[in-house]
């Protein structure tokens, strides 16, 4: 039997009759709006139009109507109105519209949080959408990974990924608020999986950036020059002649700087590193790269690690080229590798600053102690002149960078002294005050070796002695850091035992200074004691006097700290030396020119004539034959020897001869009486303190 019977869709499945209207076998026409959602032909849940349609049911026999009828249908369509009249089949999601539901469903849980009691039910979630998003995160993490050449990726895309991972890593700890749902630990659980997936592999793709791209060279860097001073075996010898510093090396650039497009892919990968609640991993892994690459530069510049054993056991010329390099290194490190960290710091992790100024201060802290632990055992090593001036050099280094180092870690949030910057600047000062007491203490023991200088062998023809060379010298180089010796001498030295006589009695550098040249003043005037001719202790005075003003009067420096009245205290003992020098030398020369005793009864004693022609013609050639081989290296200083020996003795001598040379017997005889004439005379003058002693006697055959 058959009978008509209405079919029903709900959705995608069918809806079977529960009960029959007529056991009639007739056929009955149906509905087709109804009859197309189960077959569906479209998959469309929308009604359609025909204009004809039959519908044939072949009913079972009536004993079997409890059991499940199938229908049969058999549909005419008009193809051309079906085609006008179906629906388009909806288009699939995109990700970013998934994105936008993803993005909803955040905002609804994150603002229930506060009010999670108000809600007793847990809300429905959008299983289907967030399985779609977190499918497309993972595949495209697959992708990127899988990628031989990240650098080749579009930026966009890239950044589309960390919107994403950030998206993921909130969708997680969203997702935590009703997590003793099932559905929603079941997708916190993936999510959370995701996310560690995606972070181990941004991780290794921050540091291969790090450490494979090769950072830009910033040719603009100015090179800091410092001082070389000469060695102190140098100071011993005659060092007034211009030395030229040897030429320094191109220093290689901090590695501080990489291309834009590098930087900007850092920065991607890091602020979805940091948002997702992995900053002390990510912090660790661009910590630890940037320091390999600072110990890789600092290697580059031929600076070496050592400990305090090394430096205390290296010779000294060998530490001097250590010092020379560590001193361009710290200025180069503070000076250019530092703000170029801060600014890496700044960009890499930018809208982070608390985390980029954390990096860069340790950083900056790291390297810095690292630099000091060598200036720090320099300032331990046994204590010798030769050290003073390197030393001061890198106390000056020190000084000079620390508002450098301040100004780059001092923050508008930080202005107070209990800053990282302050406490930074503290273990610098500290370095720095130890290098000063060094400074002090070798300069102070300059007058041990003054003192202990006490040879007894005279200085060949009155001479220079080596001892004021090197004092003067040393003094000259040491005052062309007065401002940092002053201020040293300041700091460690105690001045309240200021000896009066000077303007600078307050000033403990000058008083010092002062006692150096008492006490080479001292050893002089002890060693001139050593030379059995008074006249040859007064040159050897006259020289080293010399030498000691024109050092003075050639460093401003030196003249300012010791004062007009000392220089002037000084010139006068100089012309004493001078005086002395003619009446020990000439005094018994021009006393064969007097008149006494020549006369007798009216007429002149031709013997006594003789004689004192004698005694002078004797008397000037050993005179003449000691005083060559003297030494007075200064031009001036000569010069106005023989001027003033000239202006004493020639005109005397002429006056002598022009009153009693008539008296004697004309011919060769008188030639032997009169070895000299007055223009003769000036001529061996000139000859004296050449150095070079030569014999008249010789001469005058040749």
């Amino acid at each position: 039997m058959e009978r008509s019977q209405t079919v029903t869709q709900k959705f995608s499945s069918f809806s079977s009759s529960s009960s029959s209207s007529s056991r009639d076998d007739k056929p009955r026409e149906i509905d087709r709006s109804r009859s197309l959602g189960p077959v569906k032909l479209e998959k469309s849940y929308g009604k359609k139009e025909r204009d004809t349609e039959t519908v044939t049911i072949e009913e079972e026999d009536e004993e079997e109507r409890q059991e499940e009828e199938e229908v049969e249908v058999v549909v005419v369509v008009n193809k051309e109105e079906e085609a006008s009249s179906a629906p388009e089949e909806p288009p699939e999601a995109s990700f970013g519209s998934i994105s936008e539901e993803v993005d909803g469903f955040l905002s609804f849980l994150l603002s229930i949080d506060d009010g999670r009691d108000q809600w007793p039910e847990t809300p429905a979630m959008p299983e289907s959408t967030i399985k779609k998003f977190l499918d497309f995160v993972e595949e495209e993490l697959v992708k990127y990974e899988s990628g031989k050449d990240g650098a080749s990726r579009p930026a966009n895309d890239e950044l589309v990924l960390f919107n994403a991972i950030d998206r993921v890593a909130k969708l997680t700890s969203a997702l935590s608020i009703f997590s003793s749902d099932t559905k929603y630990n079941k997708a916190m659980t993936r999510a959370s999986s995701i996310l560690r997936y995606a972070m181990c592999f941004l991780e290794d793709e921050f540091h291969s950036l790090l450490e494979d791209s090769k950072p830009k060279k910033d040719p603009g860097i100015a090179r800091p020059k410092t001082k070389r001073r000469p060695s102190i075996g140098h100071l011993h010898e005659a060092i007034d002649r211009c030395v030229p510093p040897p030429s320094e090396p191109d220093l290689v650039e901090f590695p501080s700087t990489y291309p834009p497009e590098i930087i900007e892919r850092l920065r991607g990968i890091a602020g979805a590193v940091v948002s997702a609640g992995y900053a002390t991993e990510c912090c660790q892994v661009f910590t630890i790269a940037r320091r390999n690459a600072f110990d890789v530069a600092l290697s580059n510049l031929g600076y070496e690690k050592l400990g305090v054993d090394d430096v205390q056991k290296m010779p000294w010329d060998s530490l001097e080229a250590k010092i020379a390099t560590w001193i361009k290194v710290f200025r180069q490190t503070v000076e250019v590798a530092f703000p170029r960290e801060h600014d890496l710091c700044e960009a890499v992790f930018a809208g982070h600053s608390a985390i980029a100024y954390s990096i860069f201060h340790n950083f900056a802290r790291g390297v810095t102690i690292l630099l000091l632990g060598f200036a720090e055992a320099v300032a331990m090593t046994k204590r010798s002149a030769e050290k003073l001036f390197k030393v001061l050099d890198m106390y000056e280094t020190l000084r000079d960078m620390v508002p450098r180092i301040d100004a780059l870690l001092r923050t508008e949030s930080e202005p107070d002294d209990s800053s990282a910057a302050h406490d930074l600047t503290t273990e610098v000062a500290l370095v720095r005050s130890r290098l000063g007491e060094a400074a002090v203490a070798i300069f102070c023991d300059l007058e041990t070796s003054i003192k202990t200088d006490m040879g007894k062998n005279a200085v060949p023809g009155g001479a220079v002695h080596p001892l004021t060379r090197y004092v003067m010298n040393y003094l000259k180089y040491a005052c062309e850091y007065k401002n940092t010796m002053e201020q040293v001498f300041r700091d460690h030295k105690n001045s309240d035992a200021a000896k009066g006589g000077s303007d600078d009695n307050h000033n403990p550098f000058a008083i010092q200074l002062m006692e150096v040249m008492e006490l080479l003043h001292t050893n002089l005037e002890s060693k001139s004691k050593l030379y059995r001719d008074p006249a040859l202790c007064s040159i050897f005075l006259m020289n080293n006097g010399r030498y000691v003003m024109q050092k003075i009067k050639g460093s401003t420096e030196i003249h300012q700290l010791l004062g007009d009245t000392w220089s002037r205290k000084r010139s006068s003992e100089m012309r004493q030396y001078h005086k002395n020098y003619q009446r020990e030398t000439w005094s018994r020369v021009l006393a064969c020119f007097k008149d006494d005793g020549l006369q007798a009864r009216g007429h002149v004693a031709k013997p006594v004539l003789k004689e004192r022609l004698k005694s002078f013609n004797a008397m000037f050639e050993e005179i003449h034959k000691a005083q060559s081989s003297w030494v007075v290296s200064d031009e001036q200083l000569q010069s106005e020897l023989r001027v003033s020996v000239s202006a004493v003795i020639v005109p005397a001598y002429r006056s002598f001869l022009g009153r009693f040379s008539q008296y004697l017997d004309p011919g060769k005889k008188s030639g032997k009486y009169i070895k000299f004439g007055p223009e003769e005379l000036e001529n061996y003058i000139d000859e004296l303190f050449s150095g070079n002693p030569s014999s008249m006697v010789s001469r005058k055959r040749t």
